[in-house]
């Protein structure tokens, strides 16, 4: 098998109709703590040497897939980092495209034993990886990947599910509620975010922000920690004590998942990319959406938006 590279042959361009995830898995070296160490995997199917990933479930996002994926090739737990790139290519022999998402992925135990997928698994350093490769399309993999240093630190940025309409609400609109489509967009963002390893919880002191992140809280057994400073108020009269807070949550330590409103994330999410000069990729910011922020030595180093926790139907 062979993959061709990321453009239509002829003069007709078929649109992706396979969609699949992946990761680029890599450890820190046992030899020397400051260097890094990428896995491939051999299929013996197609006697290839490539990245693990795989093809989506029914009702599955790309992030869980890229998860579910390499813990069944490899044997390795993983935890997600930065949206690497997306690839796509023919199939060949096929009129179908495949479409291919992949992210980082730090090794974080478990033992890699052979099996019918994947036969053999190698350690290479970086500089011996593309050697190494059988495909062309996997070397943008790669380039991408060296990009950005391997050992960030994610921050997760959430835009509170649906709550209906605010002129429809004839209560206090800080105790507006989810509705239905908001509720199942909560119980879709607590396995999604999961994925990334989330350890810490924060919402904006209003009843959506703090909804939104309830079931990814009560799977972690931690409180969902309340931030005024947060909510389109709050902002509005002083951006600058957002921004500060929002900085210093970053520097806690393990995985923030932070919630807030839609008059409040796009105009941080800017401050901060124009403070570390990262471009932020093109995002509608809707509603129950995710900003991965990958940060390293405290700067921003790259932004990947996820538009919806919910799969595509």
């Amino acid at each position: 098998m062979t993959a061709t590279p990321d453009r239509p042959r002829g003069s007709t361009t078929i649109k992706a109709n396979i969609f699949a995830a992946g990761v680029v898995l890599w450890r820190k070296s046992p030899r020397n703590p400051y260097e890094i160490e990428i896995a491939l995997i051999h299929r013996p199917k197609y006697d290839d040497w490539s990245f693990p990933k795989g093809k989506l479930d029914p009702g599955e996002t790309p992030a869980v897939a890229a998860l579910r994926e390499v813990e069944e090739e490899t044997g390795f737990r993983v935890q997600l980092g930065r949206h690497v790139t997306r690839v796509s290519y023919e199939v060949p022999g096929h009129r179908r495209r495949k479409r291919v998402d992949y992210w980082a992925a730090e090794a974080r135990g478990g033992v890699f034993v052979p099996n019918s997928e994947v036969d053999e698994l190698r350690w290479l350093p970086p500089e011996e990886v593309p050697g190494a490769l059988s495909y062309p399309v996997d070397h943008k993999v790669t380039r991408r990947f060296l990009k950005v240093p391997a050992d960030t630190t994610t921050v997760l940025v959430v835009r509170h599910g649906k709550a209906g309409r605010r002129g429809r609400y004839k209560g206090d609109d800080t105790l507006r509620p989810l509705d239905k489509h908001g509720r199942a967009q909560a119980d879709a963002l607590s396995p999604l975010l999961q994925a990334f390893g989330a350890t810490e919880v924060h919402a904006a002191d209003r009843t959506r922000c703090v909804q939104t992140v309830e079931p990814l809280a009560r799977v972690l057994g931690v409180p969902v920690e309340l931030e005024p400073a947060l909510t389109e108020e709050a902002y509005r009269d002083d951006p600058a004590a957002a921004r500060a807070r929002t900085r210093k949550i970053s520097t806690r330590g393990g995985v923030q998942v932070i919630c807030s409103q839609g008059r409040v994330i796009p105009d941080l999410l800017q401050w901060w990319a124009d403070r570390d000069g990262v471009t932020l990729p093109p995002a509608r910011n809707r509603k129950g959406s995710i900003w991965v922020l990958s940060l390293s030595g405290g700067k921003l180093v790259d932004a990947n938006h996820i538009d919806s926790a919910l799969p595509e139907t």
